[in-house]
């Protein structure tokens, strides 16, 4: 049985993970059969929205308790995880990637990456072990690998722009593709970038999880 690692930032897409693209990935690993390591850094969030009026709350919320609710509570402190407790690793979107994982929302191109989002990272990568990355996290991942390597965000010239700066090479694609990298072995795909509606999104990730899971 793999044993795939899912990186969550937080619960909600303002301020955390992407609920929908982290239960998809979530279902389709179950589906697939695969053991999955659910974890976060235990960090500060870098702010907190209420998601029902889309603005900023004066409170404080902790990234590793607030993935737990999507995880039900079954979490592991990034901290603990090392390479060899994992086949594979996929980091679901949402702006929690690009604001606690990193700071790419705050610095774009010139963004810092989480110490132990870095570490492990790089340790799955040089083990030539797969990475799946969607929405938002291939930015990230762009700043982590750099080397060419492929991947896509979907369509926003901007955000491709900075891939391409960072010494990734973006890749424009659907909704409901992916992108492959297969001497990287890292996968992406839009999601909620694109996508207007949840069934688009989850053709994507179905996709990426298949994909992933084929190269363990």
């Amino acid at each position: 049985m793999s044993r795939v690692g899912v990186v969550l930032s937080g619960c909600g897409v303002n301020d955390g993970s992407e609920i929908h693209e982290t239960v998809i990935t979530m279902l389709e690993l179950d589906k697939a059969g695969a053991e999955m390591v659910l974890m976060a850094p235990n960090i500060d969030q870098m702010h907190v929205v209420n998601h029902y009026t889309g603005t900023e709350m004066d409170e404080y919320r902790n990234v590793l308790m607030e993935s737990a609710r999507i995880a039900r509570g079954d979490i592991k402190d990034m901290a603990e995880v090392s390479s060899s407790d994992v086949d594979a690793l996929i980091f679901p979107g949402g702006f929690g990637v690009a604001k606690n994982l990193s700071d790419y929302a705050m610095a774009g191109a010139e963004c810092s990456v989480n110490p132990d989002v870095m570490r492990l990272t790089k340790e799955v990568h040089e083990d030539k072990k797969p990475i799946g990355v969607i929405c938002i996290a291939p930015a990230m991942m762009a700043k982590i690998l750099g080397d060419e390597t492929e991947m896509t965000i979907g369509f926003d010239e901007q955000t491709a722009k900075d891939i391409n700066t960072m010494g990734a090479k973006h890749v424009s694609c659907p909704v409901e593709d992916i992108v492959v990298d297969l001497e990287k072995k890292v996968v992406s795909t839009p999601a909620y970038m694109e996508a207007k509606r949840i069934k688009e999104t989850a053709e994507g990730i179905s996709k990426l999880v298949a994909e992933v899971l084929s190269m363990v």
